[in-house]
């Protein structure tokens, strides 16, 4: 794999948030017929692109783990995520993205994926949205000795319009999926999805998701105004899933 520069320290999002220029025509066709929802997702909407993004942009080690930046586009509009609040930059990685990579772009770039204990689709975007080179890459990786882990939104059957769980067993070993909020209204404050009913796929989903992947967690953020975390936990134990709680400003 190319070496990881890093810059200034520096906190982000850890769900890692949420792209179409001629430079993107070789993964176009892996992204747009296929999920029609997206094209409504209007909170991180496609800028022009411009530049290749450095090899620390795509795939970024925290610890022992890689994490593979696919997309900054989100199906949430999160307004504790530093995206939305001037910010790029995880653990000092700068994850502005100015191309939507192809997954062979990333495979290159990963090397031998058992060298990690983890490679995490996670990034600056909802990794389900650019769903088939989400798959591809994770294949891959499995097929090469690597485990996976997918930190998502909860949204991808939403946007897909079907159950992409099926799919993600074949090659996702452990889920986390961003709970966020006990009630929808604390969820619609802070999150400001795009499409109708997310709060509602987002808590099917969890439930969902340990029949077809046994390691399942759901998260939600102490310290966040009007977020009761014992509440978030009870949600999750209810739906089979461990929870996992993060703290406000704090990340990796």
């Amino acid at each position: 794999m190319h070496s990881l520069k890093r810059s200034s320290e520096h906190c982000s999002s850890e769900h890692g948030l949420a792209e179409q220029s001629s430079s993107e025509q070789s993964s176009s066709e892996q992204d747009s017929p296929e999920n029609p929802a997206a094209e409504q997702i209007k909170p991180n909407q496609p800028h022009q692109l411009k530049a290749t993004p450095a090899d620390e942009t795509l795939v970024y080690q925290i610890e022992n783990n890689l994490y593979i930046n696919l997309t900054d586009r989100c199906t949430l509009a999160c307004q504790f995520c530093p995206k939305h609040n001037g910010s790029t930059e995880v653990k000092g990685y700068d994850l502005a993205l100015e191309v939507r990579p192809p997954a062979q772009q990333i495979i290159d770039l990963i090397g031998d994926p058992s060298r990690y204990d983890c490679v995490v689709f996670c990034g600056y975007g909802e990794p389900t949205l650019r769903l088939k080179p989400l798959l591809e890459i994770a294949h891959w990786i499995k097929d090469n000795g690597g485990k996976t882990r997918l930190n998502t939104d909860g949204l991808g059957n939403l946007v897909n319009k079907r159950n992409i769980l099926p799919e993600l067993s074949e090659c996702i070993d452990a889920l986390s999926i961003s709970l966020n909020a006990q009630n929808e209204a604390v969820y619609q404050r802070h999150c400001q999805p795009a499409l109708k009913d997310s709060y509602t796929a987002m808590l099917e989903f969890v439930a969902l998701a340990p029949e077809y992947i046994s390691d399942v967690s759901a998260s939600a953020i102490n310290g966040l105004e009007g977020v009761d975390i014992n509440a978030c936990r009870e949600l999750a134990e209810q739906r089979g899933v461990k929870f996992k709680q993060r703290e406000l400003d704090i990340v990796g």
